[in-house]
């Protein structure tokens, strides 16, 4: 079994950072889906920090990237940094995305006028 997220998603879809580790459990991706979609966000944030700092890069498919970020902002929807880190990967990822990132730079300008 892996002990964090990030070792799961390292293990899968590996890290251009460090070699893929040894593992000898069979890898299926909807048990990777399912681990994450429960996950507290600091776990989501640093699976996403380690494997593919900002602004772009490493081998997280962007639909898990996408998503990622999505569950991290239902958990903390209020936070600025946090709204303008995923708006970045969206626009970095697009076009499909541009109008989502502008709708996160929007939200995250107008809670920090108050």
């Amino acid at each position: 079994m892996h002990s964090t997220l990030t070792e799961h998603a390292r293990c899968l879809y590996g890290d251009e950072y460090r070699p893929r580790p040894a593992c000898d459990q069979p890898h299926h991706e909807h048990h990777f889906v399912e681990e994450l979609t429960f996950a507290r966000a600091d776990s989501i944030l640093a699976m996403l920090h380690e494997l593919c700092p900002p602004p772009v890069s490493g081998y997280l498919p962007v639909w898990v990237r996408n998503l990622a970020y999505r569950l991290v902002l239902l958990q903390r929807p209020d936070e600025l940094a946090l709204m303008r880190e995923a708006a970045l990967s969206l626009e970095l990822f697009g076009p499909d995305w541009d109008s989502i990132a502008a709708d996160l730079r929007q939200r995250a300008d107008e809670l920090e006028a108050g």
